[in-house]
């Protein structure tokens, strides 16, 4: 089964309201960053941005190859915005994995 054929899994990637507060030019830089990773990697490609009007965090929904390590992307946007806490969110229901960037506690 070659790479096309494989099931991608979709992930979302938020950015808190107090992190956006603190630091507003990450949301452009996190969406320039995202289109630069669907340059360099085949498969990844990231469905929708939106900013949830409730809780004002940022979401990018992605899709990401099942050869492709989610902690690596992080890790690689990590060293291109200001320091963060990034975790994986635990949910209720079996969806999709979420990933919270977040100002350092």
């Amino acid at each position: 089964m070659d790479e096309q054929e494989e099931p991608v899994q979709v992930v979302e990637l938020r950015i808190s309201y107090r992190y956006v507060t603190a630091h507003p030019w990450v949301v452009q830089a996190i969406g320039g960053f995202l289109s630069a990773y669907f340059m360099e990697h085949p498969g990844f490609r990231v469905q929708r941005h939106m900013e949830e009007l409730e809780s004002g965090a940022h979401l990018w929904v992605c899709e990401v190859p099942p050869s492709m390590k989610v902690l690596r992307l992080l890790r690689r946007l990590k060293e291109d915005i200001p320091p963060c806490h990034t975790q994986q969110v635990a949910t209720d229901l079996p969806s999709r994995p979420r990933y919270l960037i977040d100002c350092p506690e």
